[in-house]
C-alpha cells in the first residue's frame, strides 16, 4: 500500500484531533453532519458537483443543494440554495451546465444550470414527478422514470386516476404482491419516457419505451439511472426490469432491454437465458462493449454479482454473446463504471467489513483493490484521474480524487471536518477469531469516550441485519457505533455467518441455518474481544439489533438467556413462520429457510423465536414502525405481549409513519434517546452478576 494512501486510510479509521472544548459525540452530532451524495466529475476532470444534504429540524427533514470543488485549487462553491430540495446533477457534454432534479415548482421535474452564471430553468414540465433523468452521450435525448398506470393512454390519465378514487374506498386486488417496503401498491409502475432534448429544450413529446410492461424501471423501491443507460448511438436504452406476472412476489429474474426510444417496438428482452438478477447495464467508451451485473442463482437476491460482457453493434443493433469475465473473483460489486481506456472496469464491493473500490482487469478477468480503508460508496475514472466517495467510523462521507492506481490520494472535500474536529469520538480496532464451522470470523471494536484502560467499561453488542450485509466502517446514520462511544459504552460488532464481504461459501452459510452458526460466533465472538480486553464489563453487556439483527435479539431471548443485561429488538421477526405468509418478498425467506413453510416447514420451525419464549427472561425494548411491511407490525406487537405476559420488563416504542427504518430526524433524536436510556437502566449502575440474572 502507498504511503499516501495509508494516511487517508487512518484518517477515515481513527477520528482526527479532537478541538479543545470537544464533547462526546451523539445523536445530535449525528445529525448535524452534512451528506455528501451523488457525484458528478465535468468531462475535463477540473470539477467535482455533489449534494449536500443539511438536516432541517424545525421541518423535520432533510433538504440537499448542489456544491462544487474545483479539483486543483480545493475551492468549493454553493451553486443552488433554494428552499426546495435539488441534487442528482449531471454534466451536459460541454462542462459548462448542469442538468439537475428540483422540486422547487413544487414538483420534482429536471432543471438546467449555466456555471457560468444565472438562473437555474425548468426543462421538463410533467404533471407527475420524475424520479430518476438520464441525458444521451450525444446530448440529444433526455429520459426520465414516471409513475404511470401502465393501461393510461396519457400521462393526464394517470393524474386524473389518481384524483378521481377516495383515500377511503375499497381496494381490490387479483393478485399477490399486494404492498411493498411501506407503500400499498395502486396499479402504477415506474416507466422510462424519452424525448428529443436540443440544449435545455424539450422538443417534442415524451414516449414511453415500455409499453405495456407490467415492470418497473427503476426497480421498486431503491432502484435509480443506474438501472437503465442509452446506447452510445442515443435512439435506445438498455433498461433492467421484472416481468414475471403473477410470480413477482417469488421471482428475483430481472432482465436487460433494449427500449426504441420512440416505443413504437416492444422492448427485446436480451438476457432471457438467465432467470437470476441482471442489472446495471453500461456501455464501454468507445460504445463497441456493454457491461452489466448479473447472478447466476434464481430468486436469491443476495447471490453474488459477477461482471458480464457483451459487444453492442451499433448499426445492426445486435448483441454478442455473453462473458461472465469474473466467475473466479469471490466478492460481490455493487456498482460498475468504465476506465476512459476501456481496458478496466471500476467496482465497490464489500471486502473483510470493508467496502473497498476495485479495478477489474478485462482481459485478465482479476481484480486489483485501489482503495482499501473505509467504506466507498461511489467512484469515477476521468481522464487519469480517479475520483471517489467514502466514509469511515471516523467521520462521514467527503470526496477524494488519486491517480488510477489509488495512489497519490488527495482529499476534495472538508465539509465536516469542524463538526468532527467538535465530536470526541471512539478508536476503532478490527479483530479476527475462531468461528463456527472452524471459519475465521471477523468483527469490529470501537472504544468508549472517554477511554480508560483502567476503568471497566459497559458493552453495547450491535448485531447487524440483512442478514447478508455487514455494518462495515461507513458513518451510519442509523445504527452509528459512535453514539453509543459517545455515551460510555465500548462497542462490538460481529460478521457472523450470512454477513458478504468473505466469500460466497461463508454468506451461504446461514442458508437453513438461521439460528445456528451466527449465533455461535456471536457467542464466541463476544468471549474473544472479552478476553482480549479486560477493560471491558463481561457483566454489562447490553445486545441490539434490527431486522435480521432483531431476530436475532428474539432468538437470543429464549437460546442465550442468561448473558445480556438487556436486549433492544427493532423490527425483527418474532415468529419465522407466520412471517413469511405477512411479507411481501417471498423469495428471500423461501431460499434463506429452503422453500415454503409448507413444503419444508422443518426450518421455519426448528429457528422459530416464537417456539422458545418459554425461556424468555431478558429485559427487551422492542422498536417498530407501522409501515414497515418487509417484517410488519404484528411481529412487534407479538414480542412484547410476550414479554407482558411473562412478567418481563420490557417497552414498547411505536413509530405510526416509520418504514424498516427510522428516517424523520424528530423521530431518530426520540429512537436514540429511548434506545441509550434503556442501556443506561441496566448497564450504568452497579453490574449484577450474571450468574444472577
Amino acid at each position: 500500500m502507498h504511503r499516501r494512501l495509508l494516511s487517508v486510510v487512518v484518517l477515515l479509521l481513527l477520528p482526527g484531533v479532537a478541538a479543545a472544548d470537544s464533547h462526546p459525540f451523539d445523536v445530535h452530532d449525528l445529525l448535524a453532519m452534512q451528506r455528501v451524495s451523488a457525484m458528478a466529475v465535468s468531462p475535463d476532470a477540473s470539477r467535482v458537483v455533489y449534494t449536500l444534504r443539511t438536516t432541517d429540524l424545525e421541518a423535520d427533514r432533510g433538504r440537499t443543494d448542489l456544491w462544487m470543488v474545483d479539483v486543483e485549487s480545493g475551492r468549493t462553491r454553493q451553486l443552488t440554495s433554494h428552499p426546495a430540495s435539488d441534487g442528482s446533477a449531471t454534466f451536459a457534454r460541454d462542462g459548462k451546465s448542469l442538468y439537475f432534479l428540483s422540486s422547487r415548482s413544487g414538483t420534482s421535474q429536471v432543471w438546467w444550470l449555466s456555471l457560468e452564471g444565472g438562473e437555474a430553468l425548468p426543462v421538463t414540465d410533467l404533471p407527475l414527478d420524475v424520479g430518476t433523468f438520464r441525458i444521451s452521450r450525444d446530448g440529444t435525448r433526455i429520459a426520465v422514470s414516471l409513475e404511470v398506470f401502465v393501461d393510461a393512454a396519457t400521462l393526464e390519465e394517470t393524474v386524473d386516476r389518481l384524483g378521481a378514487g377516495s383515500e377511503d374506498a375499497g381496494i381490490v386486488y387479483d393478485s399477490i404482491f399486494v404492498r411493498h417496503w411501506d407503500q400499498w401498491k395502486d396499479g402504477r409502475r415506474r416507466h422510462l419516457f424519452v424525448a428529443p432534448l436540443r440544449g435545455r429544450e424539450v422538443v417534442g413529446d415524451f414516449v414511453d419505451i415500455m409499453p405495456g410492461m407490467d415492470a418497473d424501471c427503476p426497480n421498486q423501491p431503491f432502484g435509480g439511472r443506474s438501472d437503465y443507460t442509452f446506447t452510445p448511438e442515443g435512439d435506445r436504452l438498455v433498461f433492467s426490469a421484472r416481468e414475471v406476472g403473477a410470480s413477482e412476489a417469488w421471482s428475483t429474474d430481472f432482465d436487460l432491454y433494449l427500449g426504441w426510444s420512440d416505443g413504437e417496438k416492444a422492448p427485446q428482452c436480451l438476457t432471457s437465458e438467465n432467470e437470476a438478477w441482471d442489472a446495471h447495464p453500461v456501455f464501454s467508451p468507445d460504445g463497441s462493449r456493454l457491461a452489466y451485473l448479473a447472478m447466476r442463482e434464481p430468486g436469491y437476491e443476495a447471490d453474488r454479482y459477477r461482471v458480464v460482457l457483451r459487444s453492442w453493434s451499433g448499426v445492426d443493433h445486435e448483441f454478442g454473446e455473453a462473458e461472465w469475465v469474473t466467475e473466479e473473483w469471490d466478492r460481490s460489486p455493487s456498482s460498475l463504471s468504465w476506465a476512459p481506456d476501456g481496458g478496466s472496469l471500476l467496482a465497490h464491493a464489500s471486502n473483510l467489513g470493508r467496502r473497498s473500490l476495485f479495478r477489474i482487469d478485462l482481459a485478465k478477468g482479476g481484480a486489483t483493490e485501489l482503495v482499501a480503508g473505509g467504506s466507498v460508496a461511489a467512484e469515477a475514472e476521468v481522464g487519469d484521474k480517479l475520483f471517489y466517495a467514502v466514509s469511515g467510523f471516523g467521520g462521514p462521507t467527503e470526496l477524494y480524487h488519486a491517480r488510477r492506481d489509488g495512489s497519490r490520494a488527495e482529499r476534495l472535500t472538508h465539509v465536516n471536518d469542524a463538526r468532527v474536529a467538535e465530536a470526541e469520538m471512539g478508536t476503532s480496532e478490527q479483530f479476527h477469531f475462531v468461528g463456527a464451522n472452524g471459519d475465521t470470523v471477523y468483527g469490529w471494536l470501537v472504544r468508549p469516550v472517554p477511554f480508560d484502560p483502567a476503568h471497566k467499561a459497559p458493552v453495547a453488542f450491535l448485531i447487524h441485519g440483512g442478514p447478508q450485509g455487514s455494518f462495515g466502517t461507513n458513518f451510519h446514520y442509523r445504527w452509528n457505533p459512535q453514539v453509543y462511544a459517545g455515551r460510555g459504552y465500548a462497542v462490538v460488532m460481529i460478521d457472523f455467518h450470512g454477513s458478504s464481504g468473505y466469500g460466497e461459501d461463508f454468506q451461504n452459510a446461514i442458508q437453513k441455518n438461521w439460528g445456528g452458526w451466527p449465533l455461535e460466533d456471536l457467542q464466541k465472538g463476544l468471549a474473544y474481544v472479552l478476553e482480549q480486553n479486560p477493560w471491558m464489563d463481561g457483566d454489562r453487556v447490553a445486545a441490539l439489533g434490527a431486522s435480521y439483527g432483531g431476530y436475532m435479539i428474539n432468538w437470543i431471548a429464549g437460546n442465550w438467556p442468561d448473558r445480556f443485561t438487556c436486549l433492544v429488538n427493532h423490527d425483527g421477526l418474532f415468529d419465522t413462520r407466520a412471517g413469511y405468509y405477512a411479507t411481501e418478498e417471498l423469495w428471500f425467506p423461501e431460499r434463506d429457510f429452503g422453500g415454503t413453510p409448507w413444503a419444508r416447514p422443518e426450518f421455519y420451525e426448528k429457528w422459530n423465536p416464537a417456539n422458545f419464549v418459554g425461556n424468555w427472561r431478558t429485559p427487551m425494548l422492542v422498536v417498530h414502525g407501522g409501515r414497515d411491511y418487509r417484517v410488519p407490525l404484528f411481529h412487534g406487537l407479538a414480542a412484547f405481549n410476550a414479554l407482558q405476559r411473562r412478567g418481563i420488563e420490557s417497552r414498547l416504542l411505536y413509530f405510526p409513519k416509520e418504514n424498516h427504518w427510522v428516517l424523520r430526524p424528530q423521530n431518530s433524536i426520540q429512537w436514540h434517546e429511548e434506545v441509550l436510556d434503556w442501556l443506561d437502566r441496566f448497564n450504568q449502575g452497579e453490574a449484577q452478576p450474571a450468574s444472577t440474572r
